[in-house]
């Protein structure tokens, strides 16, 4: 069985994520699923997942961005990522709006919470 291969975001929409996601200390930006997301507490509440950015929001919320256009987040077809939803394409032209949805997400995100990081695996000596 070969790898499935993850989408990747261009360098356009990489300094388009960057440039949305606000300059809370709290906030950290790293490579997740082959493309770059942002997290808080540790938790994950916005990314790119191809050309495509995807939010951590309310059901509520959620149920909003579809009506606009947004679909569920599926990084593997058929396997939603529960509390995350595509916001509609076409997101790096309209800043104020997907900067808003990425503000909501960090708020919902914060309330979350915190994760605590994975111990590394212990190896074993023979």
């Amino acid at each position: 069985m070969s790898p499935m291969a993850m989408p990747k975001p261009s360098e356009q929409a990489k300094a388009a994520f960057q440039k949305l996601v606000p300059p809370d200390p709290a906030v950290t930006t790293r490579p997740m699923f082959g493309n770059l997301s942002a997290f808080v507490n540790g938790n994950m509440f916005c990314g790119l997942f191809g050309e495509d950015l995807f939010v951590r929001v309310s059901e509520g919320d959620q149920t909003k961005i579809r009506k606009q256009g947004g679909k569920a987040f599926e990084p593997m077809p058929g396997r939603a990522m529960t509390g995350y939803v595509v916001v509609p394409t076409g997101w790096q032209k309209k800043p104020d709006a997907t900067r808003s949805w990425i503000a909501t997400a960090l708020s919902w995100s914060k309330a979350l919470p915190p994760k605590t990081p994975k111990k590394a695996a212990s190896r074993r000596t023979r």
